[in-house]
C-alpha cells in the first residue's frame, strides 16, 4: 500500500518550501508545526548525521477538515496534522505528503472516507500546483 503522494520538482529547497507553504495556503492548510530534520538530527547526533540532505517536515492542518476528522473518532489526533516533507533528492526537491486515505485505511472507518476525500483533493491541488509553476528555462 503506498501512504505518500509525491511530486519532484527543479526548484532549490528553500524556494521550494516556500512554494509549499504558499500552495497548502491556498487550499486552506496552515503550517502547525515545522521540523527541521537536518538541523535536529546534526544537533543531536552530530558528524554521524553529516551527510543528510535538506529535509523538513511540515505539519499542515486545514481547521475545518481536521473539526470533521474528530467528530468522527477522537483517536484520529495521533494521524494529525497532515505531514509534508520536503527535501532534496538529488539535484532536485522532492515533496511528499501522507495519503489522507491512510486515515480510512488504518481506522477501518468508511466514516472519515469524505473527510480523507476531500483532504486528497485540496493536497493533490496543492502538489499539482507546484509542478505547474516549475519555471521554465
Amino acid at each position: 500500500m503506498r501512504y505518500d503522494r509525491t511530486v519532484r520538482v527543479d526548484t532549490d529547497f528553500a524556494t521550494t518550501v516556500e512554494r509549499v507553504r504558499d500552495a497548502l495556503a491556498e487550499q486552506g492548510f496552515g503550517i502547525l508545526t515545522e521540523i527541521d530534520v537536518t538541523a535536529t538530527l546534526k544537533a543531536k547526533l552530530g558528524r554521524a548525521a553529516e551527510d543528510i540532505e535538506d529535509y523538513v517536515i511540515l505539519g499542515a492542518c486545514n481547521p475545518a477538515l481536521a473539526h470533521r476528522a474528530l467528530e468522527t473518532d477522537r483517536s484520529i489526533g495521533l494521524l494529525l496534522p497532515c505531514n509534508v516533507v520536503v527535501r532534496r533528492d538529488g539535484d532536485r526537491t522532492a515533496v511528499q505528503a501522507l495519503d489522507p486515505n491512510t486515515m480510512v485505511s488504518l481506522t477501518e472507518l468508511d466514516a472519515l472516507r469524505p473527510v480523507a476525500e476531500e483532504a486528497t483533493r485540496r493536497l493533490e491541488a496543492a502538489l499539482t500546483s507546484l509542478t505547474a509553476a516549475e519555471p521554465t528555462d
